[in-house]
């Protein structure tokens, strides 16, 4: 007499699996904005840190540039007080802001972020 034996996932397991695969999507959909917001924030200091002349000019022209590339890339969320400009031989540019999004019911994610680039003067001869 032969027995034969199955394998594989029950309804329930499956269903259990599936919930699980969910809520890590849910998650990830939630916190993929906040970063990619984050990293256009990156790429928008560093696009004032490659601008020739820019550790010379004044503050306010630095914040306008600054300001003009998150414009661009559709920042809603760093202000103007989260923008530090620190003078050390040219310019420490910094952002510090903080992300709350709500998450489920009254659970919230919350993301700090902090950035620092130099914008020091650039000799022309090297």
């Amino acid at each position: 007499m032969r027995t034969s034996n199955q394998s594989g996932l029950t309804l329930i397991s499956f269903i259990i699996v599936l919930a699980v695969l969910g809520f890590f999507a849910f998650i990830a959909m939630k916190l993929l904005p906040i970063y990619t917001e984050y990293y256009a924030v990156v790429g928008s200091m560093k696009t004032v840190q490659s601008t020739p002349g820019v550790a010379k000019m004044p503050p306010e022209k630095v914040w306008e540039l600054f300001s003009r590339n998150l414009y661009v890339n559709y920042n809603k969320n760093v202000k103007r007080h989260h923008v530090t400009l620190t003078r050390k031989g040219g310019y420490i540019l910094r952002v510090a802001y903080e992300v709350r999004e709500p998450l489920v019911f009254n659970l919230d994610v919350v993301a700090k972020f902090d950035k620092s680039v130099d914008l020091f003067r650039q000799d022309p001869g090297g």
